[in-house]
């Protein structure tokens, strides 16, 4: 990027997305301010698994876009910004009916169309990798190219590299215009003045850019157990079940709020997930529905049994109506761009979008097709932004 030393942007979030903005325009010589209502990663970023999967993806641009956003993490790995903090590692889609077998098989047919690499395992072989996988598992597709990291981790990583000024406390109430384009922002009673701002406030999008016709919240409960193996993952991927690609799919099932997922993390503990409830904005945890994801989540990994959980918890992820995330340079105003509707691939897809809309703000090409994910969308529709 062009180095911008004249350039102030307020960012607005301090999650993946905004955290990644914010670093790569520093890197390119803006000056950033990263504006923090609560806390960073409060959000979706610290209520998420850590798969860095295009094997969760939707066909179309979703599946394109997080080919390449894992491939940024590879990248940023290699070069040291994420060294010690992404991890390769398989994604396992997995059937327990013949219906989902098909599912399963459909889906794996659309990831090779895609060029992702997808590998057909049978019981015994994945038993093999997998020991004590439930009877009921009668398919299963290995997606060997996917990856994991942990949101607020990564989060925290690009604040500490990229030294931006971040004010704590500081909730934006509006964006401040002047001559027709944005001129900063409005904290409480504050002018903060800015040339450009960028909106990356998950859920808080809503308000701030009148985006409560487009933008659900959606929340996700999951729970934490202890471990079950010391300083290494205890199973040999990602176990992410046809239910998941079922609700990713828009497939109505009985049992629709649980798409659910198995990830294994670094520290020998599982992150079980989750719900998906619409129009839910709060965090609270009840217990049938963490009892609904831990049943589902022992009939496809019956070892969990031995597991005690520690914790559970809710996040608030922001999907948009049209089930596509929001990325580009706002329509009708000027200097503001927005990132938000990321729902449950914040993390895979946020450190490149961060990057993209730096790169938007700095006049400079995104580098990939961020045409399906535009604001525009919307206003061509009749709505806003």
């Amino acid at each position: 990027m062009p180095p911008s030393p004249s350039l102030h942007v307020a960012v607005v979030g301090t999650g993946i997305v905004g955290a990644a903005a914010a670093h790569f325009l520093a890197a390119s010589g803006a000056r950033v301010t990263l504006l923090d209502a609560t806390g960073p990663a409060a959000g979706a970023t610290g209520a998420s698994d850590g798969a860095v999967s295009v094997a969760s993806k939707r066909p179309g641009p979703m599946m394109d876009i997080a080919r390449h956003a894992r491939a940024f993490y590879v990248r940023c790995e290699a070069d040291g910004l994420f060294r010690g903090l992404f991890h390769r590692r398989s994604t396992f889609l997995v059937a327990r009916t013949p219906v989902e077998a098909e599912l399963v098989a459909q889906h794996g047919a659309d990831l090779a169309v895609a060029g992702e690499r997808v590998e057909e395992i049978g019981r015994a072989a994945l038993l093999a990798r997998i020991p004590g996988l439930g009877e009921s598992v009668c398919a299963a597709l290995e997606i060997p190219d996917d990856g994991h990291a942990l949101g607020y981790e990564i989060t925290e990583r690009l604040l500490q590299r990229s030294r931006v000024a971040i004010r704590r406390d500081a909730p934006v109430s509006e964006i401040v215009t002047q001559a027709g384009r944005a001129s900063g922002v409005a904290i409480r009673q504050e002018h903060l003045a800015a040339d450009a701002v960028l909106v990356a406030a998950g859920i808080g999008s809503s308000a701030l850019l009148g985006l409560g016709d487009i933008l659900i919240p959606r929340k996700g409960q999951m729970a934490v157990t202890d471990r079950a193996a010391a300083g290494r993952p205890a199973i040999d991927g990602h176990l992410m079940a046809a239910s998941y690609l079922a609700a990713k799919r828009g497939i109505v099932r009985d049992n629709a709020h649980i798409g659910l997922v198995i990830d294994p993390l670094m520290t020998g503990q599982f992150l079980i997930g989750g719900s998906r409830e619409d129009h839910r904005d709060d965090h609270a945890t009840d217990a049938p529905t963490i009892a609904a994801i831990l049943r589902d989540a022992l009939d496809l990994y019956p070892p969990l049994a031995e597991r005690r959980v520690l914790r559970s918890f809710a996040g608030v992820r922001t999907a948009s109506r049209d089930g596509l995330p929001i990325l580009g340079l706002h329509p009708h105003l000027p200097g503001v761009a927005i990132a938000t509707g990321f729902e449950g691939d914040g993390i895979c897809l946020g450190p490149l979008m961060g990057a993209c809309a730096a790169r938007l703000l700095l006049g400079v090409p995104a580098g990939i097709d961020l045409s399906a994910l535009s604001p525009q969308r919307f206003a061509s529709a009749g709505g806003r932004p």
